[in-house]
């Protein structure tokens, strides 16, 4: 009853300042015309965007994103940020039919216990479906739009750095491709082991300087050995971009997917880079590239990211757990040990 309602509150999670993450009771909303009050079950940290935040490398002036309503404004401390909710409705606001209530959906939103939200900006869970599943559906969005970017052909040889659940899901799809080899680069072990079982080829490490020099070679000797066609760049790290530019072939494709935040990216644009007319596509999720933008709507790449999350199933991926109230302990393991935490999700008991 709206009495009730009005002596619960909600939990929120609130990026304080670098390196401090506090929880927060604070009342809860409740649902406006065309709104509906959506109860979280699970939401997913993002150890990329979220993790740059933490540390503080987020740049500033920008909004925290320009497609989602709840990340509107500029970065900030204190922040709410966050950007995969699937919950329940448990109210409805005027205007809005009561069925809606009981509904599983997905919203972009931050991390929070209830949120208020109007109905355009929710997704009902397509069947078969389950809600750890969903969580996925930003980041299985992305792998969707770097392939559409990079357009991988049949019998190129491919190669991904960084196997976090972007990288994940990125080699994910690539594996359904019949291309000529799919190799993988990331410095932890376990990243590699899920990178195989997703489907790579080879996974190498980048830190061992021959990783990068002699890569297998693909068994076509019209091709320079170990040279390939396509690269995506997702580690979040902008050293990884002069590998990736030593690892292209001539002509080759750089799609640059990773958020460097602050960080700089030292490019050695003097030697191959020059003579190999390798081209660097920048690629981002908030927009559809312009040639496919005729045909291709963003519903229209979201509905191939859900058909893309019952193919696969990710939720395999999920490494660990914690109530939202642990989030800062969640934090600080993603700070200090990142090797071993593939996707994090928190709960909301």
């Amino acid at each position: 009853s709206p009495g009730v309602e009005n002596r619960m509150k909600r939990t929120s999670l609130i990026f304080e300042k670098p390196h401090t993450v506090v929880i927060k009771e604070e009342p809860l909303p409740a649902p406006g015309t065309g709104e509906v009050l959506i109860k979280t079950i699970f939401s997913a940290v993002s150890a990329g965007s979220e993790l740059l935040i933490y540390r503080g490398l987020m740049p500033s002036g920008l909004p925290a994103d320009m497609t989602i309503k709840a990340l509107s404004k500029p970065f900030r401390y204190p922040l709410k940020y966050g950007y995969a909710s699937v919950g329940e409705v448990v109210a409805v606001g005027s205007g809005i039919d009561q069925q809606w209530r009981g509904r599983q959906v997905f919203c972009f939103h931050p991390h929070e216990s209830h949120y208020t939200a109007t109905i355009e900006d929710i997704m009902v869970l397509p069947a078969a479906v389950d809600p750890k599943e969903a969580l996925f559906l930003p980041n299985m969005e992305s792998a969707v739009n770097f392939l559409m970017d990079g357009r991988p052909a049949i019998g190129e040889r491919v190669c991904v750095f960084g196997q976090g659940i972007v990288g994940l899901l990125t080699t994910a799809l690539l594996a359904q491709y019949p291309l000529r080899q799919l190799v993988t680069f990331d410095r932890y072990s376990a990243r590699r082991r899920a990178s195989m079982d997703a489907g790579a080829d080879i996974a190498l490490d980048p830190e061992d300087p021959a990783s990068t020099d002699a890569l297998p070679d693909a068994g076509d000797p019209n091709v320079t050995a170990g040279l390939a066609d396509l690269v995506f760049e997702l580690s979040g790290n902008p050293q990884a971009l002069n590998q990736a530019i030593q690892v292209a072939g001539f002509g080759g494709r750089i799609v640059l997917g990773s958020w460097y935040g602050r960080q700089e990216a030292r490019l050695d644009l003097g030697g191959r880079f020059h003579r190999n007319r390798i081209q660097l596509i920048s690629s981002q999720v908030s927009t559809l590239a312009p040639e496919f933008s005729g045909r291709w709507s963003k519903n229209r790449r979201l509905n191939v990211a859900w058909e893309m999350i019952r193919r696969i199933k990710p939720a395999d991926f999920i490494t660990h757990r914690y109530d939202i109230r642990q989030a800062e302990q969640a934090f600080q393991l993603l700070d200090e040990r990142p090797e071993e935490a593939i996707q994090m999700v928190l709960t909301y008991e």
